[in-house]
């Protein structure tokens, strides 16, 4: 009886003394390495590009490489009506082009010229419903992804209150999944009567960092500058869109014209065009702004789509190749020659 009773402690000793020995002896742990914060983005970078009722050729979209499609515009009466869309079979063909192929068609509201009416309609509490039922009616009527509002210049005080008034019926009353963005200026005065209360309200703003001046209007440190302006209002990466522009300034000459009288112009950002000294982006500035926009927000924004070529200059291929790494075919594909 001792004699087992011994030999049983024996096995416990020696037991016990092996689960010390682990114990005491672990498996070493590899040092936890920070990562770094990364910009939350969407998944898939935006490339919107707006399209102007009078200048759209439906069949010189490259809708394979954008993400969105703005059509230009719908006009507001003062009483919160709106007038008859130009070319509405035109919007038709968009939107079924466009939802063939994965890309989202809003329909744009305002724009320049139009702040007179958008400050009207937006005080009285029945003209707002009126714009704001008869834009959701547009929305369903012509299969839209959303609305995009152009009031471009509310200024600070009241004309901004109304302007959060107008975009808060309007979130509310948009079927879930349908978005609402605005266009905004760069910075500066213009800017203030955009509260940062809307932030919270669109799924993204476009910025459009173009215009800044009568000759140079859209550098590279514009663009730089407009970022850090919409940034330090709390405005989040993943809804700053940044605005970019198809022509040139002081002329206005959309960049298609430029590259025809001179293919060397897609690689400047200024030339002598019949004797005027043009400002504009070529190819390798609205490629520096891309990736600006790739690094600090979610997307880059055209004005507008038919200004671009549809050759090799195309600049809106050089920002799909910028934004996915590959080339991707032109749309529709260059005539043999040109």
């Amino acid at each position: 009886m001792n004699l087992y009773i011994l030999l049983v402690s024996l096995s416990l000793c020696l037991i016990l003394g092996s689960c010390l020995l682990v114990r005491e002896a672990p498996t070493p742990q590899p040092t936890p390495t920070a990562l770094p914060t990364a910009t939350p983005v969407p998944k898939t970078f935006r490339i919107v590009g707006y399209t102007p009722d009078w200048d759209t050729v439906v069949e010189e979209v490259q809708f394979d490489k954008l993400t969105h499609i703005n059509y230009a515009f719908l006009l507001p009466n003062s009483d919160g009506t709106f007038k008859e869309v130009a070319n509405p079979q035109k919007l038709r063909d968009i939107v079924t082009q466009a939802h063939a192929q994965g890309v989202q068609v809003l329909i744009s509201v305002g724009g320049w010229g139009y702040d007179e009416q958008f400050e009207t309609l937006a005080t009285d509490p029945k003209k707002r419903s009126t714009f704001v039922d008869g834009l959701c009616r547009y929305v369903n009527n012509y299969t839209l992804d959303g609305a995009d509002i152009d009031w471009e210049y509310p200024d600070r005080g009241d004309s901004a209150r109304n302007f959060l008034g107008l975009m808060q019926e309007l979130r509310a009353a948009l079927p879930p999944g349908k978005l609402l963005t605005s266009a905004v200026v760069a910075s500066g005065a213009l800017a203030e009567g955009i509260p940062s209360e809307v932030f919270a309200l669109v799924d993204f703003l476009n910025i459009m960092a173009y215009d800044g001046s009568e000759t140079d209007h859209s550098p590279y440190g514009y663009a730089e500058q407009a970022m850090d302006y919409w940034q330090k209002l709390g405005l989040p990466p993943e809804k700053m869109v940044l605005g970019v522009p198809f022509y040139s300034r002081p002329g206005e000459m959309p960049y298609r014209m430029l590259v025809q009288a001179d293919p060397a112009a897609a690689y400047q950002d200024k030339i002598d065009y019949g004797g005027n000294l043009e400002y504009y982006n070529g190819i390798a500035t609205i490629q520096r702004k891309t990736q600006l926009a790739m690094q600090r927000g979610s997307g880059i924004m055209i004005w507008e789509l038919a200004q671009d070529s549809t050759d090799a200059t195309s600049l809106l291929n050089a920002i799909y190749q910028t934004v996915h790494g590959t080339p991707r075919p032109f749309y529709p594909a260059p005539t043999p020659g040109n």
